[in-house]
């Protein structure tokens, strides 16, 4: 009796979990080491064979130039986007969570940039920096809207930024309501007649008590930001002068425009593991921090 309990359940964990294990197993598992191997060869991507070569490979990105100066930028990029975006979506989230007419309106109009592909987005906002935007500038005379939002380093980046905030803040948004909501009401009124300020009431209580839903937007917001490419690419494709090219965007044309799909290899799994190092370390530091009702 208990072997056939036994092997029912086994039965019923492949039926239940088979087809999402096989699915992860060639679509993910298969495609990483498979890319793992390729690192250590020259292949082009294109051809047959492939000769193995070691960690040439590897040596080669620590020379690259290029590879480092879009690490910079992807780092700096990180940073800023990590940021900006956190404080707009938890902002947005403050105000939502008040009795406000239309809150509801609000918060779909909000979260629908996340809903719209990463090329195309890029694409819109492209005609709103260099029509729209100059448009504006014609009509009312700001210097705000002639920079050459896309055409200068400074100001390419802070494009960049833009779109990334106003695509990501929205779904953010939902995160941080969603912990907001279920913070306990008696807690803020128990502080509030003890004489406790808004700035102390949201410094000491809700902050504290929202931490899991900060651990896991900022969990997102760093994994959005170090891949960012689809946006960089339809927005910028890197420019100017490859100023705002991505550690994404360089592995993508070190592989499939440069034909050195085993040095791009090399570069994205040296990439995985900062930035897998990097998300894992500020989970941690998050997590130390969260508190339990």
């Amino acid at each position: 009796m208990k072997r056939q309990g036994w092997s029912a359940q086994w039965i019923q964990q492949l039926v239940f979990t088979g087809p999402a294990t096989a699915a992860f197993a060639l679509i993910v598992a298969l495609p990483f080491f498979m890319g793992m191997y390729y690192s250590f060869t020259d292949w082009n991507g294109v051809a047959d064979t492939a000769k193995f070569v070691g960690i040439d490979n590897f040596i080669t990105v620590f020379k690259d130039a290029g590879f480092r100066n879009s690490f910079i930028f992807t780092f700096k990029f990180t940073i800023v986007a990590v940021i900006i975006s956190n404080l707009v979506g938890f902002l947005l989230a403050l105000l939502l969570t008040q009795p406000v007419k239309s809150r509801n309106v609000l918060r779909t109009l909000f979260f629908m940039p996340n809903v719209i592909g990463g090329l195309l987005l890029g694409f819109i906002w492209q005609f709103i920096f260099i029509k729209g935007f100059a448009a504006i500038g014609e009509k009312t005379g700001w210097s705000l809207f002639n920079l050459p939002w896309l055409g200068d380093e400074p100001t390419a980046f802070w494009g960049v930024i833009i779109v990334t905030v106003w695509s990501t803040a929205g779904y953010l948004m939902v995160i941080y309501i969603s912990a907001l909501i279920n913070v306990p009401r008696e807690l803020i009124e128990a502080a509030s007649i003890d004489g406790a300020t808004s700035w102390q009431r949201l410094r000491h209580i809700t902050v504290p008590l929202i931490m899991p839903a900060v651990t896991i937007s900022l969990f997102l917001a760093l994994s959005w930001s170090f891949k960012a490419f689809d946006v960089i690419l339809s927005l910028t494709k890197g420019g100017p002068y490859n100023s705002t090219q991505s550690v994404a965007l360089n592995i993508y044309l070190e592989a499939f425009q440069n034909n050195r799909y085993g040095l791009g290899t090399a570069k994205a799994f040296l990439f995985f593991l900062i930035v897998a190092l990097l998300t894992t370390l500020q989970v941690w530091i998050t997590k130390r921090r969260e508190v339990q009702i």
